[in-house]
């Protein structure tokens, strides 16, 4: 799990395979991402694409933790904010099994884990080691603009 700020999206560019976190770099920066509609975003084929997404925020309690064993998450706001909470997918109970053709698994809330605050212009990198409960309000429910690029890492 990363947390960081826009200015250093640059410092990600080498890691992972292929190359691909550097395309999602480019994405990042060189794309109006305020202008983006709702939808999905191809960067490299399935190896690398973009889903942006607006929402009203919802209770920690009704967010639901999450993995997925073949893609990393750059989880970037856009507009907003919201509380993006990280535990370690071994210290998580599964909920509902993995689900293959959408690449998640889903866990119960019982861990509380370690809850960042994430305002536009930041985003949390998540691997796929890393269970992440994204939409959580920042006080009360409110809407949100992000995107999210999915780095194929298999």
């Amino acid at each position: 799990m990363i947390f960081d700020l826009t200015q250093n999206l640059d410092f990600y560019k080498n890691l992972g395979i292929g190359g691909r976190y550097a395309k999602a770099v480019e994405f990042l920066k060189n794309t109006d991402l305020a202008a983006l509609a709702p939808g999905k975003y191809e960067i490299d084929g399935s190896d690398v694409f973009a889903s942006v997404v607006e929402y009203t925020t919802i209770p920690w309690d009704e967010a639901k933790f999450e993995a997925h064993e073949n893609y990393t998450d750059i989880q970037y706001v856009i507009e907003g904010s919201e509380v993006m909470t990280y535990a370690p997918i071994d210290e998580l109970n599964v909920k509902v099994p993995y689900n293959p053709d959408k690449d998640v698994i889903f866990y119960d809330n019982a861990n509380p884990g370690l809850q960042v605050v994430v305002k536009a212009g930041q985003y949390m990198i998540f691997n796929p080691w890393d269970g992440h409960k994204p939409k959580a309000a920042n006080g009360e429910p409110a809407p949100i603009k992000k995107v999210i690029v999915k780095i194929r890492e298999k």
